[in-house]
């Protein structure tokens, strides 16, 4: 497999400047980070969450866990005050965001309509490695470039220290 024609179609429509990156299977961010040899923090790891009635993507590091109340803070001026922020299960990723696998989402909330959320952690860093949407591919890719691409992108501080 390789990066699927979705996310390359959507990539190329923006003209976006990025590098495949291929490497062995991995399933969580921490190990792409690892397998890479990259420090976590440049490593995007891409959530999916329900804000309300409301589906988005969260875009933090590796190296954190999400703050779902400060993310419910930076998503009130877009969808009211979200009373709760939770994971969604596989079946709705499978059912809503088609033709990525589950686990291996990209940041690209345009792609399918909804809204992404950027931790300004990760985007800080010049270029950063995301999900490309299969276990075996990612995406290298400058923070300018993403900001580009997903001009809708929502800035904020939702990462947290891993306990």
């Amino acid at each position: 497999m390789s990066i699927p024609q979705k996310v390359i179609k959507f990539l190329a429509k923006r003209e976006a400047k990025y590098e495949p990156i291929k490497h062995r299977t991995v399933y969580t961010a921490y190990d792409k980070a690892a397998t890479l040899r990259v420090p976590q923090k440049i490593v995007g790891k891409t959530l999916v969450v329900k804000l309300g009635k409301n589906l988005a993507l969260v875009l933090i590091p590796a190296n954190k866990n999400l703050d779902k109340d400060k993310l419910k803070k930076t998503a009130h001026p877009l969808c009211g005050y979200p009373k709760k922020v939770d994971f969604v299960s596989e079946r709705i990723i499978k059912n809503k965001l088609k033709g990525v696998k589950v686990g291996a989402v990209p940041p690209f909330g345009s792609l399918w309509k909804i809204t992404t959320f950027a931790d300004r952690g990760l985007i800080k860093n010049k270029k950063i490695i995301v999900s490309g949407g299969d276990y075996n591919w990612s995406i290298k890719i400058s923070s300018n470039n993403l900001k580009k691409i997903v001009p809708d992108l929502v800035f904020g501080n939702f990462g947290k220290a891993k306990k």
